[in-house]
């Protein structure tokens, strides 16, 4: 398997690359580094987006393990657009099941920010959790990049 580490505003993260698609992205640097023709395509689209030019990302994406289940919760995600919101018990809703089975589903994605779990948030004004180095406040940094409207508590 193939990866190459990059810094960005949300922290360092590492692509991992294997046959001819990229099958992980996790928080923090390796030290051993492989680039290929599609890991510097990410990269560059990658650093595209943290610049706020690129609002989709067009890789070819396996994520990496993953249930029927969280393969289907990872399909929606990737269809919430850039700058956009979803609430986890909407996603549920639109699966037949709980907000909780998505949020856990959400915690399971293996490719964060390519699969933007970071734009499924809670109903009642939370951001609920991510798996960013910095937990919420990376899926805050990431909302704002977009431009997206952040959830207010309830009152």
């Amino acid at each position: 398997m193939s990866q190459i580490s990059l810094h960005s505003p949300v922290g360092d993260i590492t692509l991992f690359e294997a046959d001819g698609v990229i099958v992980a992205v996790e928080w923090g640097w390796v030290p051993d580094q492989e680039e290929t023709p599609l890991l510097a395509e990410a990269r560059r689209q990658l650093d595209s987006y943290f610049c706020g030019d690129l609002m989709a990302f067009s890789l070819p994406l396996n994520p990496a393990g993953g249930t029927a289940f969280q393969r289907r919760v990872w399909q929606v995600m990737a269809s919430i657009p850039y700058g956009h919101t979803r609430a986890y018990g909407d996603l549920a809703a639109d699966l037949g099941s709980s907000a909780r089975a998505v949020g856990s589903a959400c915690g399971r994605n293996p490719l964060p920010i390519l699969i933007p779990c970071h734009r499924v948030v809670g109903r009642n004004g939370s951001l609920g959790g991510y798996t960013g180095s910095e937990g919420v406040d990376t899926k805050k940094r990431l909302l704002l990049l977009e431009g997206a409207a952040l959830p207010l508590p309830a009152a």
